[in-house]
C-alpha cells in the first residue's frame, strides 16, 4: 500500500473543499481530506472537568453552520457506501474506508466520539515539573475504572511528602542503616487509568507495576506506554498487568502474582464501590505486601457519604481481620475536588474530603494522626 500522509489537518473544517466523489480523487487527495476533517480530541488540563470538556465539544461542532455539517456527512456517507473501483488497491479502499467511518463517529455524539485525554501536571521544587498524559475512554456500563477519579490526582500530589513522614524508612536519604535503599519495586492495585501509579514511578524513581481487571488492562497499558518515557527520564519504570482481587485464574490474575508478598509498599486509590470491596481488597493487599516489618500499604479513599464513610471503616476491619493482621499506623483527611456524580448544570466537581491511613503487619502500634 502506498504510505499515508500524516501531516495534522490541513484546513480549517469551514474551508475544506470536498472532493466530489464522480471527478475520481486519488488516495492521497481522499486520506488528505479526511485527516482535515479529524475532529481532535485536545488534551486538556485538570482544572477543565470532564462535564466542561464534553460542552465545549458540543459548541465547537454547533457554531459549524448546519448545512456544511450537513454536507460534511453527506459526504462521508457516500465514501463509505462507494466502492472506491478507482483506487489502486484494497488496502487503500480500506483504510478511506476506516477513515471515514472514524470522522462520522466523531460526530454522533459523546460514546461514539472517542476517547478523551487529559493533562495532569506535576510541579514541586523537591522533584521538579512534569506532565502525565492520561487516555479516558468513554466510560460504559460499570466501567469506573476508565475514568481519572479525583483521588487518585490528591495522593499523586501528596506522594513527596510521604517520603518524609510515614514511609521515610523506605526511602533513606543516606542509604539508611546497612546500606538500606528505597523499595526496588512497588505494586498498586486498582490503577484504573493509572494516574497515580505513573507518579509514583516519576517522583519516587522507582518500578511501579499498574494493575486492574482485565478489562481495564487495554487503556492502562496503553497510558503505560504512553507516559513510560517520562518515567524513565525521571529514574522510574512502570508495567502494566492484570491483577483481580480473590483470584488467581490465569486469565484474571498475571501469574507473577501468584507467588505473593513480594511488595514491600501498595498504593491503593479510590478503591471501595460495594459492600464485598473491603473483604476483597484487605485480601488482596494482605496476599501481595510483604511481611517484614517495614512493609506498608498506603490507601486513599474519598469520604464522599455515609456510606463511603462506611465502607471506610469496614476496610480497617478487613485488614485487621487478616492472617497476620494489618494495622493502621498513620492517618490524615486532606481536602480535595473530586467529580463522582453532578453537582450543578456548570460544574461537576465537589469538595470532598480524602481520607489516606498507611497500614502494615501488627506490631502493637495504635493508629495516629
Amino acid at each position: 500500500m502506498k504510505g499515508a500522509p500524516v501531516s495534522p489537518p490541513w484546513a480549517q473544517q469551514d474551508e475544506l473543499e470536498l472532493p466530489h466523489l464522480w471527478q475520481k480523487p486519488t488516495f492521497q487527495e481522499l486520506f488528505k481530506c479526511l485527516q482535515g476533517l479529524r475532529q481532535e480530541l485536545p488534551v486538556w488540563n485538570l482544572n477543565m472537568p470532564r462535564a466542561e470538556i464534553i460542552r465545549q465539544r458540543e459548541e465547537e461542532q454547533q457554531a459549524s453552520a448546519a448545512h456544511d455539517r450537513r454536507e460534511i456527512v453527506s459526504f462521508l456517507s457516500a465514501i463509505v457506501s462507494s466502492g472506491l473501483a478507482w483506487l489502486e488497491s484494497d488496502d487503500e479502499r480500506e483504510e478511506v474506508w476506516s477513515e471515514a467511518s472514524k470522522r462520522l463517529a466523531e460526530r454522533c455524539g459523546r460514546t461514539a466520539m472517542g476517547d478523551i485525554t487529559r493533562c495532569w501536571p506535576f510541579k514541586d521544587r523537591e522533584y521538579g515539573a512534569f506532565d502525565l498524559a492520561i487516555r479516558e475512554p468513554s466510560i460504559t456500563g460499570d466501567s469506573l475504572g476508565l475514568k481519572t477519579w479525583g483521588s487518585s490526582y490528591v495522593l499523586a500530589q501528596l506522594l513527596h511528602k510521604f517520603v518524609a513522614g510515614p514511609l521515610a524508612h523506605l526511602f533513606p536519604t543516606d542509604g539508611g542503616p546497612g546500606g538500606k535503599t528505597k523499595p526496588s519495586e512497588i505494586l498498586e492495585l486498582g490503577s484504573g487509568t493509572g494516574l497515580l501509579g505513573l507518579a509514583a514511578a516519576c517522583i519516587w524513581r522507582t518500578h511501579v507495576f499498574l494493575t486492574d481487571l482485565p478489562t481495564i488492562m487495554p487503556n492502562l497499558a496503553y497510558n503505560a506506554d504512553l507516559n513510560l518515557a517520562t518515567a524513565e527520564e525521571r529514574g522510574g519504570h512502570v508495567d502494566a498487568a492484570a491483577l483481580t482481587w480473590g483470584s488467581n485464574e490465569e486469565e484474571e490474575t498475571d501469574p507473577q502474582f501468584t507467588a505473593g508478598n513480594r511488595f514491600q509498599l501498595i498504593l491503593v486509590a479510590d478503591p471501595l464501590y460495594d459492600d464485598d470491596h473491603p473483604a476483597l481488597l484487605a485480601g488482596a493487599i494482605d496476599g501481595q505486601l510483604g511481611l517484614g516489618p517495614d512493609s506498608r500499604a498506603l490507601v486513599m479513599v474519598p469520604q464522599r457519604d455515609e456510606i463511603t464513610k462506611g465502607l471506610t471503616g469496614a476496610l480497617r476491619e478487613e485488614m485487621a481481620r487478616q492472617t497476620s493482621p494489618l494495622v493502621c499506623v498513620s492517618e490524615c483527611l486532606v481536602p480535595g475536588q473530586d467529580d463522582w456524580e453532578t453537582r450543578g448544570d456548570d460544574d461537576e466537581t465537589a469538595n470532598v474530603g480524602f481520607w489516606w491511613g498507611v497500614f502494615k503487619r501488627q506490631q502493637n502500634i495504635a493508629c495516629s494522626s
